[in-house]
């Protein structure tokens, strides 16, 4: 969680102002922090947010912060940290009847996306809910259906609502569209979301070293789906 280091707005001010900088939270921290990381140069966040409702929220990730994230939400909105994507992951048995309500929620808003995922399947996954079914509602209730450049994403657009469906162990265009070099907590740049054979250790490393160590990662890039 981004939002637990102290550090975190300089962090964001050290990144030069041409790129864009956005970052993914559980939003629990994130009202107090909206602001400060907005004036720091941040252009927007998702918030993780797999219920709406108090009992079923912490249920699933096991505190009682539904109203926090909600508080946050409304605090990256007003600081235009937007548009701000929600990612609910769809879990079996769970939270599979609130997209109807998470639909409702992000109706209208503007500054509001809902990024339906799909949980990766493992072996005893209990809660892996297949998302092809509501593909084909989303696709039949929609007023337009966009697609997004990155990883050629379906964007369904209903009654004032943006909805998008991300199934990336499904979607043989996934590696396609991919152009994502993503960190470790330990310090490694990792060049496949779905690999770990192929990290690049860059913990203490500087200047011209680190610079040769990205391109390093760049080139140990590969689809993963063939």
């Amino acid at each position: 969680e981004p939002c637990l280091r102290a550090d975190l707005a300089d962090i964001v001010r050290a990144v030069p102002e041409r790129m864009e900088c956005s970052m993914t939270t559980n939003g629990t921290l994130l009202a107090d922090m909206a602001h400060d990381l907005a004036d720091a140069g941040l252009s927007r966040v998702n918030v993780s947010l797999d219920s709406l409702d108090r009992a079923t929220y912490m249920k699933i990730t096991g505190s009682d912060c539904l109203d926090d994230v909600l508080a946050g939400i409304d605090a990256a909105i007003e600081a235009r940290l937007t548009p701000i994507k929600l990612n609910m992951v769809l879990l079996k048995g769970m939270n599979d009847h609130e997209v109807d309500e998470f639909i409702r929620f992000v109706r209208g808003n503007r500054d509001l996306i809902l990024q339906v995922i799909e949980l990766m399947e493992f072996r005893d996954c209990t809660n892996h809910h297949e998302l092809k079914d509501l593909e084909v509602w989303l696709a039949s209730n929609s007023q337009e259906i966009l697609t997004r450049r990155m990883h050629h994403r379906k964007k369904y657009c209903i009654d004032g609502a943006e909805v998008e469906v991300v199934r990336p162990l499904h979607n043989t265009e996934f590696c396609a569209y991919c152009n994502r070099l993503r960190v470790t907590s330990d310090g490694k740049l990792k060049p496949c979301l779905l690999r770990t054979d192929n990290h690049v250790d860059i913990r203490g490393k500087y200047g011209e070293e680190l610079e040769e160590l990205f391109r390093e990662a760049v080139r140990r890039r590969a689809p993963f789906f063939q």
